[in-house]
């Protein structure tokens, strides 16, 4: 594309509407699983459910990002896609606390393979000048899902069945995979995918390059581990009766603020919305510990979306920033590999700290909050900072 080209096209949409179904397709089983997983017997392993799930997704990242730059976008989009189909249609039939567990593991592969592609895919078709606001729209669309599905999710558990639900996220996922077959791969130099490709070195894994942005997408999403894991049963502790009720907020917020943050990170610089993006964090984590109550959740969950609204898209363009066009998988993979390290050590010690009690879910809040601030603290003062003291 020429710089003074739209972005707004067919090819732009479809890719936005199956990251859409993708991420609601994995996501909206999220606020049932502990329920589900207690009922197998299992909920001394409720902690699991997302850090299994993020462990597999980060240790495919470098697979991810070198099969993008090798075989191609759409293969690995589309990959990824059917690893939900596939997750989605044995959970009823694995039905033990072991088999869930190993289903928890496979599922992951989804979103350690898609969302890579995805990402090259959009800098692939989208000029550099308009990054920012190209990741803010395709990651309004990809947030959207992640949000919505909860809800979406939780509603179908109660007017159906887990079955349901499971077949419900496969047939999502399905649409998904047909929406990417309808589009044209951008890699120009293709090989065959070949069993010698999935052979890595140390240089494959990590690109230093990205180092900063990795930084604090990692100490960004801490918190969101902490989300998926422990608001489902706050909700509950709190009286909301639909366990996806934060996610709506939380939704609704990030699409107020993702399309104006993504244009602003293409001005401004991804500094200055990365360091409003963290402060914003900071803030709503802190008051989602303080306020205790239904309405102080809900409000928590406002400032909380607004935040990663903020910072998504200019961590995702800071990121294409950075990447080498050669090794734009392995940047990108790079920064995915740091989210989902985030997310699963959050996921991971809120867990464990929870054990149950309630009483104990404003200190793991607290504890992301400081996670936050470390991020914030970092980029103003680092070397080059719009806000340091020259």
């Amino acid at each position: 594309m020429n710089k003074g080209d739209s972005i707004y096209n067919f090819t732009f949409g479809k890719v936005c509407l199956s990251s859409l179904l993708f991420s609601a397709s994995f996501n909206m089983l999220i606020p049932e699983l502990p329920a589900y997983l207690s009922g197998l017997g299992g909920s001394a392993y409720i902690g699991l459910i997302i850090t299994l799930f993020t462990l597999t997704a980060g240790i495919s990242r470098p697979f991810s990002g070198l099969l993008t730059d090798k075989i191609g976008r759409k293969p690995v989009m589309v990959f990824g896609a059917l690893v939900c189909v596939g997750c989605g249609l044995l959970y009823p039939i694995l039905g033990t606390v072991a088999g869930f567990l190993f289903l928890r593991l496979v599922h992951g592969f989804s979103t350690g393979f898609a969302p890579t592609a995805f990402a090259a895919y959009v800098a692939d078709i989208v000029p550099s000048n308009r990054w920012g606001e190209a990741f803010g729209i395709q990651g309004l669309f990809f947030t959207s899902g992640l949000a919505l599905g909860p809800a979406i999710g939780s509603s179908i558990k109660l007017f159906y069945s887990y079955e349901v639900l499971f077949y419900c996220s496969s047939a999502m996922a399905l649409t998904a995979v047909f929406l990417v077959l309808r589009l044209k791969e951008t890699l120009n130099e293709t090989v065959r995918f070949k069993i010698s490709l999935l052979k890595i070195s140390k240089n494959d894994i990590i690109s230093m390059a990205v180092f900063t942005p990795a930084l604090i997408t990692f100490l960004a999403y801490f918190s969101f581990g902490m989300v998926l894991t422990l608001i489902p049963d706050w909700s509950d502790y709190l009286g909301i009766k639909n366990k996806g009720s934060f996610f709506i907020a939380f939704t609704v917020a990030s699409l107020t603020i993702r399309f104006l943050s993504g244009r602003m990170s293409d001005k401004l610089g991804r500094t200055i919305v990365s360091i409003t993006g963290l402060f914003v964090l900071t803030g709503a984590l802190v008051s989602m510990g303080i306020f205790k109550t239904a309405t102080g959740l809900m409000v928590a969950a406002i400032f909380y979306g607004l935040s990663m609204g903020i910072l998504s898209p200019a961590l995702n363009a800071w990121t294409a920033d950075l990447s080498p066009v050669e090794q734009r998988g392995k940047g990108i993979s790079t920064m995915f590999i740091a989210l989902e390290m985030g997310i699963g050590l959050g996921a991971l010690l809120s867990g464990f700290y929870y054990r149950g009690a309630p009483q104990n879910i404003p200190i793991t809040m607290y504890g992301c909050a400081f996670m936050a601030l470390i991020g914030f603290v970092f980029l103003l003062f680092k070397k080059n900072s719009p806000f340091r003291p020259k």
